[in-house]
């Protein structure tokens, strides 16, 4: 059987159109480093506060629990308001969502009894 067309020129596997892969794992490696710090650097950046949102530094552990007991009522409120609209398995979401506030709540109010215990 004779072939139509020659075979190709053998030519250098390392054409001078495709990137060097030395140089190429290092430009990755570079750009990895730049976007994905490793952990070691995180730790090594001081912590700067953020003034966004804060809690005044006087305010009292009573006071800040006495909020915090009250927030989480609201949010079990909210949530059960929510529960009635719902059906399913967004339900029983919701709902196991109030659970986790409700031990919250208990616990936030333990905390409470011990900072200042009932007479």
């Amino acid at each position: 059987m004779i072939k139509p067309s020659p075979n190709p020129p053998e030519a250098d596997p390392a054409s001078p159109n495709e990137p060097d892969s030395k140089k190429l794992n290092e430009a990755a490696e570079r750009a990895l480093a730049y976007h994905f710090p490793s952990t070691a650097d995180i730790k090594a950046t001081p912590r700067t506060i953020s003034t966004l949102f804060s809690v005044d530094p006087g305010a009292t552990t009573e006071t800040l629990v006495v909020y915090l007991v009250e927030t989480l009522a609201s949010v079990d409120v909210m949530v059960h308001q929510l529960v009635d609209h719902l059906e399913g398995g967004d339900r029983n979401a919701l709902l196991g969502i109030s659970n986790s506030v409700m031990l919250a709540e208990i616990t936030a109010n333990r905390v409470l009894d011990q900072i200042d215990p009932p007479t």
